[in-house]
């Protein structure tokens, strides 16, 4: 059963382009990592692109945490000078990796073509033969400087 999440929320991070997606190692030690993202309702999905790397998409250190340890966390945020204005959503949730040739259903192929529809740069790479990140939100929080 999928999280309900406040509609005002939704509309946050549905306006959003960026992420920052925490996760930990089998010991517990932590990275984060600027993500684009899309968000369907029920899930996020991050696309393994072939933006340049020091390391095989596999060994990726995101991915490498994901496989021994599940839960992450996002962060989408406005920040600005006036703190005032602060808002920020923390997603906590549990992530897993979709290879494409495990896929036997369309969801790795629909969180392609949701990609490519909010991000142009992923119309010309090849994301539909790299590994997805789906990530099933469990708590979602907002806060805001204004209430």
């Amino acid at each position: 059963m999928a999280l309900e999440i406040e509609e005002r929320i939704v509309q946050f991070i549905n306006s959003h382009r960026v992420a920052r997606l925490a996760t930990a190692d089998a010991a517990g030690r932590p990275a984060v990592v600027p993500i684009c993202y899309v968000f369907n309702g029920e899930s996020f999905y991050s696309a393994i692109d072939k933006k340049p790397k020091r390391v095989d998409l596999m060994q990726l250190q995101r991915v490498r945490n994901i496989r021994v340890n599940s839960h992450v966390a996002l962060v989408i945020d406005d920040y600005s000078e006036k703190w005032s204005e602060l808002i920020y959503v923390v997603i906590r949730g549990v992530a897993e990796i979709i290879d494409p040739d495990e896929s036997i259903s369309t969801e790795h192929e629909s969180a392609v073509a949701a990609l490519r529809l909010k991000y142009e740069q992923y119309r010309s790479m090849v994301i539909d033969r790299n590994p997805i990140i789906k990530i099933v939100p469990k708590q979602v929080r907002l806060w805001s400087a204004i209430t």
